[in-house]
Formats: C-alpha cells, structure tokens, sequence
C-alpha cells in the first residue's frame, strides 16, 4: 500500500494523522506543500479540499485526519490496507 500525507509546517492536523499511521504501523511518504503553490492548487484541484492534511491511499484521496481517524474507528483503514499487498 502507498501512502501519502501532504502536509504544511505547523498542522496539528498533520501531526495528528501522522501519529495515527505511526500507531498502527502504516509506513507513509509526506510531502510537504508549505511553500509549493503548484501542489497545492493540485490538491485543492483533486480533492476539492484547500485543508491539510489530505491522505491518498493508493492514489484515492481518503480525506483529512477526522476522515482517517474515523476510517480507522470503523475498521475501513485496516481492511484498506489490507485489500492489496505491498509492493
């Protein structure tokens, strides 16, 4: 499963979602958007969201940290990263 937290400096938000993956032992790649117009106008283009954090988990944007944690509540994030294996 690929991973990805787009995040800015100083998101609790993003530290949040972060500690939540750590929790759980889900590897992830961030990229920092703080100062990339460009991937920011592309987030805000795919999602629809001007917010960070904004996960994608094998290239579908899940959502920010409230999404993330209530994927995990309801058992969702364990059984997405469950559907395909790593590569």
């Amino acid at each position: 499963q690929r991973v990805i937290v787009y995040v800015t400096d100083y998101c609790p938000y993003c530290t949040r979602a972060k500690s939540l993956l750590d929790k759980r032992g889900i590897a992830y790649d961030v990229i920092d958007v703080s100062n990339d117009h460009g991937k920011r106008a592309w987030l805000v283009q795919t999602t629809g969201r001007r917010t960070v954090p904004q996960i994608f988990i094998d290239g579908t944007p899940v959502g920010g940290s409230d999404e993330l944690h209530e994927l995990d509540r309801n058992g969702k994030l364990s059984k997405m990263m469950a559907a395909t294996p790593s590569a």
